[in-house]
């Protein structure tokens, strides 16, 4: 099997070499076997597994979250249910995030139009609003 040098792995998963010590650290992937000089040297399934994080990390999953991904990819019992359960909360984390952004759109909307129509002599709608404990929406 060929094997891989950290730079090589590094730009092929299009990632910084430090980034795989940083999965390594986190139990992401395991340490590689080293060469007799000391090099360590990467299989092509690191390049798979390092692409499943980056593209779970794309949908928004933790680091914790992807390592129990990650185990439920070796744990052939019930895998698809798990993973649909863990891909189902995580949409509902996403659309609490988007209806809290929404919120925070509506507030910015607000303070720009109190902007424009402020006569020059007021105070800044913006600055003054910053001024007061955040309401809750």
């Amino acid at each position: 099997m060929p094997s891989l040098t950290r730079s090589q792995i590094a730009q092929e998963c299009g990632i910084n070499g430090e980034t795989l010590r940083y999965y390594e650290n986190r139990g992401l992937i395991q340490p590689p076997p080293r060469s007799p000089a000391g090099y360590r040297l990467y299989s092509k399934d690191y390049v798979t597994r390092i692409n499943f994080i980056q593209n779970a990390q794309k949908l928004g999953f933790t680091l914790k979250e992807i390592k129990e991904l990650l185990k439920l990819r070796v744990d052939q019992t019930d895998q698809c249910e798990k993973a649909m359960a863990r891909a189902r909360d995580k949409l509902q984390e996403v659309e609490r995030k988007m209806a809290g952004l929404k919120a925070l759109r509506k507030a910015l909307q607000t303070l720009i139009r109190q902007c424009e129509t402020r006569t020059p002599s007021e105070e800044c709608p913006v600055l003054a609003s910053l001024n007061h404990p955040p309401q809750e929406s």
